[in-house]
């Protein structure tokens, strides 16, 4: 009887034994599961686009947005301001995109960006220049019906290269605006009367008709809080 009673006592710590393992290795597996899921804000860099299509990508305005050579290739076929903006809205990010001007005409980098309905009208937002000419301000910050807001200085304009790929990078966070262009940095401002705070993420084909873009190797790094 004794030995029946330590026999059941054996497969009773067994079984109890087995049970806390398969819970630490769900409890492991469930964890893992949720820090996988669970990311920070500002934890990681995604790539806006894949290099064959517009998927994320929205269009506004009828001007031409194709997929070419692992590029986004902006084309002016009227004379009416054209954009490619995110699905996403975002409010706080660092970002990283490479353009080449083509063409005549210039674009944007818009921000905190929304359109009226139906319209390529831009009822919110701000923009970093992108303007391959001399002088033309690019890295600098334009919008929200106040015109220009911050230029470069005149002496890092030659920085931008014409007819060739350009790196730019920015950070929005809260009402500090940074960029650089090529290494350089072009404006790092804090505006004292913000008006936009939230929104889209948008590429822009100026009004004209003249516009032919590039871009590619397009990262962003969220860091909105909500």
């Amino acid at each position: 009887m004794a030995f029946l009673k330590a026999a059941a006592a054996l497969r009773y710590d067994s079984y109890v034994m087995r049970l806390r393992n398969l819970v630490v290795v769900a409890a492991a597996a469930a964890f893992s599961l949720l820090a996988q899921k669970a990311k920070l804000p500002g934890e990681d860099w995604v790539s806006l686009f894949n290099g064959k299509d517009l998927t994320g990508w929205v269009e506004v305005g009828k001007e031409k947005w194709a997929v070419q050579d692992g590029t986004i290739h902006g084309m002016a076929i009227t004379k009416a301001y054209g954009y490619l903006r995110t699905e996403k809205t975002y409010k706080d990010f660092e970002m990283g995109i490479r353009f080449k001007c083509e063409g005549g005409g210039n674009s944007g980098l818009f921000f905190h960006t929304d359109f009226k309905p139906g319209t390529p009208d831009v009822s919110q937002g701000l923009q970093f220049e992108i303007d391959c000419d001399i002088n033309q301000h690019t890295g600098g910050i334009y919008g929200d019906g106040r015109a220009w807001i911050v230029w470069p200085a005149p002496e890092n304009a030659p920085v931008v290269r014409q007819q060739d790929w350009n790196d730019m990078q920015v950070r929005v966070a809260g009402n500090r605006y940074v960029s650089r262009v090529n290494g350089v940095t072009m404006v790092d401002f804090t505006d004292p009367q913000p008006k936009s705070f939230d929104g889209y993420i948008a590429l822009q084909l100026h009004s004209g008709g003249e516009g032919n873009m590039r871009f590619k190797d397009i990262y962003i790094r969220d860091l909105t809080v909500r």
